[in-house]
């Protein structure tokens, strides 16, 4: 899948496993190597970037199929897609970045689309692994032992710098 000109890399976990939390540690961490990180969240549930009452949420409240907000620090854009059946393809949310603004895209979620990813694993919460199913994974960060013998890399997700000499080292260098 991955026809993306910067590189790409998908984290994945069920619900409650530290996906948000370990990309906020990161994140910073690659920033002070110099990279230019872009981010898509893929979100199970409506939800809303713009706060009620503000004229960007009024307006596209009033009917407003997009709205651009733009200042001299960021801009942001919110498109309405009431038509759209199921989820968003990750390819056509690709193709919404910059690319030739990135050095790399990291991806939370859209777990079942093909594409490099790394698994995170607690195995206190009781879900099952999802690397012998899907060959994309090329990592496990999880905090503490797998019941299941792997090839994979496992990695420790209370180490967010080691996970990122990982991503230095097996999706920068390639």
């Amino acid at each position: 899948m991955n026809k993306s000109p910067s590189p790409l890399l998908g984290f994945i976990a069920f619900s409650g496993t530290g996906k948000t939390t370990l990309l906020r540690q990161l994140i910073p961490l690659l920033k002070e190597q110099g990279l230019k990180i872009g981010l898509i969240k893929h979100a199970h549930h409506r939800f809303d970037i713009d706060i009620p009452g503000k004229d960007s949420y009024e307006l596209r409240k009033a009917g407003a199929d997009q709205v651009l907000v733009a200042s001299q620090q960021r801009w942001a854009m919110i498109t309405e897609t009431p038509e759209q059946k199921g989820d968003p393809a990750l390819t056509d949310m690709l193709t919404h970045l910059d690319q030739s603004r990135l050095d790399l895209i990291l991806v939370e979620g859209f777990k079942h689309v093909a594409f490099p990813k790394l698994e995170l694993h607690r195995p206190a919460l009781g879900h099952p692994l999802l690397f012998p199913d899907d060959p994309d994974i090329l990592a496990i960060a999880t905090d503490a032992a797998l019941q299941q013998e792997t090839t994979l890399p496992v990695l420790d997700i209370n180490q967010p710098a080691a996970i990122a000499d990982f991503i230095r080292q097996h999706i920068l260098a390639s």
